[in-house]
């Protein structure tokens, strides 16, 4: 192999390492955390949905979770990857009231 070709597959290397480094891994990461939140779910949790509604887990079963909703209790059924992120788990809450 002569100098330029190596110089060309080191190159390639770095670039590679830096798009799995700066892109790749970090996506990674993002959908791990997600998949922890989701698998952490539990009746009595308060959420805020991807589309920005602050709902109360009811039920969950499978992928479909049931969420009640604003002054009037409504019932509704959302798929369980809709669900943005946890604003107060039922934990929390329950650690708040021993106090």
């Amino acid at each position: 192999m002569n100098p330029e070709t190596t110089y060309v597959i080191v190159q390639m290397l770095i670039f590679v390492a830096i798009f799995y480094f700066l892109l790749i891994l970090p996506q990674q990461r993002r959908q791990k955390k997600e998949r922890e939140m989701l698998d952490s779910l539990k009746p009595g949790d308060e959420i805020i949905t991807k589309s920005g509604f602050y709902d109360k887990i009811l039920n969950i079963k499978d992928d479909v979770i049931t969420l009640e909703m604003g002054a009037d209790k409504v019932r509704l059924k959302i798929a369980k990857w809709a669900v943005g992120g946890v604003v107060s788990s039922a934990s929390d809450k329950s650690d708040k009231e021993e106090k």
